[in-house]
């Protein structure tokens, strides 16, 4: 007898709406990837090189300027952001001599062998615990003093990221606005130092977090671009399908508000993590495939947001690892679209060619469907509910639990003696149970989560499928 995970038949009718992604009149953004290294497994700088090349990346953004990881780099095509630590801005800011020497040892060196196109001067300041904000923009303005003095301003932009916690106003995205303390002293400076070189303001934007916080008024699908009704802005009229678009164009209005409307948004930071703790609603490997999948298409496409239609926007994932390193809650450790293995977490389209090679069902495979609606996530809508083999032991009993006692599971199959007790393992039994659920409840958006203990795979998962032997 074959043991597996089930796929109820169900008979459904599928409504495809093709988009057209590639529009004559607007040129298609860029998806990089931020490469973090706060880890002790991660493959060489070389492996990188190669995985990012594999993959039809092209865009990196580091975290600091590593020799090892720039001589990497060299020869490679990839275009490189570099960054200087918030440790190093009080001496950036006190004397150009100091940002000259760190512009000869960490980009002149390599540069254009590495083909360095910006700096990023800090990393969101305004919330370091050092309080280094004041040090900002004298640090960005001596460093793109030494990048003149080498001639290598015409080439290489400076910007600094910023989070979202820079603005007063994010909500509606028409009356964004930056704090009142922040505007006077380094806000306005750096927009004029980013207006007078030509560069761009770096955000880190997570809907994630706003979906957390919030998800008793945030719908699911409006944060991982999948249909829904939308929000009109009650400032300006305009329609939002998507929570991204919204925060961007919240720093568009704050911008605007102070008259720059004329510097450009890069976004250096955005992703979804594929784990989190059972506070952090919504971290799931299902839930990362949407967001990272779905932002990717809508990068692609050319399109701007509702405030800057015609402008596209560069955009960079992260991240390229799950770093088993980092601080603070699980979600931390795990936004990584790879393993240190160079193995996926989840499968998305990362170019405008596998976009076009990608079925309309979807984006990757764990792509979940629209609220109450089945998942379309393969040409025959098949999909199961699996337990992910990272999660803590006691989490996964507890999900377990939950599944086989309130979720109403058909878990008697997997009880000592039954036809499915074999093997007895806690991820086994898990996934028999997870499946039963999701399929009971017709696999329905939010179904194969359990405080992402579970993700849904398009496949038949082949390692949960068991030959029984009945005597």
């Amino acid at each position: 007898m074959l043991c597996k995970l089930s796929m109820a038949p169900l008979a459904f009718s599928f409504f495809f709406i093709l988009i057209t992604f590639f529009s004559s009149s607007s040129e298609a953004g860029s998806v990089g990837i931020n490469y973090g290294r706060v880890a002790n497994d991660l493959p060489t700088p070389a492996k990188v090189v190669e995985l990012l090349k594999a993959q039809g990346l092209n865009r990196v953004k580091l975290y600091d300027t590593d020799a090892t990881v720039l001589t990497a780099f060299a020869n490679s095509g990839i275009k490189v952001v570099v960054a200087m630590p918030n440790e190093l801005l009080a001496n950036a800011a006190a004397d150009q001599s100091f940002t000259d020497a760190w512009v000869q040892a960490n980009i002149s060196t390599y540069y254009p062998a590495t083909q360095i196109e910006a700096i990023a001067v800090g990393n969101e300041v305004f919330v370091d615990p050092n309080n280094t904000t004041k040090f900002l923009v004298p640090a960005m303005k001596n460093v793109h003093a030494s990048l003149t003095k080498y001639n290598l301003d015409k080439n290489i932009k400076i910007s600094s990221p910023i989070a979202l916690s820079a603005l007063q106003n994010s909500f509606p995205a028409s009356s964004g606005s930056f704090k009142t303390e922040l505007v006077e002293p380094v806000i306005k400076p750096m927009l004029d130092l980013l207006r007078q070189t030509g560069s761009y303001l770096m955000v880190n934007a997570y809907p994630f977090f706003a979906y957390a916080a919030n998800s008793d008024k945030i719908s699911l699908d409006y944060a991982l671009f999948k249909e829904n009704p939308g929000v009109v802005d009650s400032g300006n009229g305009l329609k939002y399908t998507n929570l991204f678009d919204a925060q961007i164009d919240a720093v568009f209005a704050a911008m605007s508000a102070l008259k720059y409307e004329d510097v450009k948004i890069a976004v250096s930071e955005t992703g979804w993590p594929s784990a989190g703790d059972s506070n952090e609603i919504g971290a799931s490997p299902d839930n990362a495939a949407s967001y990272n999948g779905n932002l990717v298409k809508r990068v692609m496409s050319g399109s701007g947001t509702p405030l800057k239609q015609n402008e596209s926007l560069d955009v960079f994932l992260f991240a390229l690892f799950n770093e088993n390193q980092k601080t603070g809650p699980t979600s931390e450790r795990n936004y990584g679209l790879f393993y240190p293995t160079e193995k996926k977490v989840y499968d998305i389209p990362l170019t405008a060619e596998e976009i076009k090679e990608a079925p309309p069902s979807g984006v990757g495979k764990s792509q979940v469907p629209v609220s109450g609606e089945v998942s379309t996530t393969t040409s025959k809508g098949q999909t199961w509910c699996v337990a992910s083999g990272g999660s803590s032991e006691k989490k996964l009993q507890n999900a377990l639990n939950y599944a086989c006692g309130e979720g109403g599971a058909d878990c008697t199959p997997i009880q000592p003696g039954a036809t499915c007790y074999n093997p007895n393992t806690l991820e086994a039994h898990a996934s028999y149970a997870f499946n039963s659920y999701y399929q009971k409840k017709a696999r329905a958006s939010g179904t194969c989560d359990f405080g992402g203990t579970a993700y849904v795979v398009t496949q038949p998962p082949s390692k949960y499928l068991y030959f029984i032997k009945i005597s």
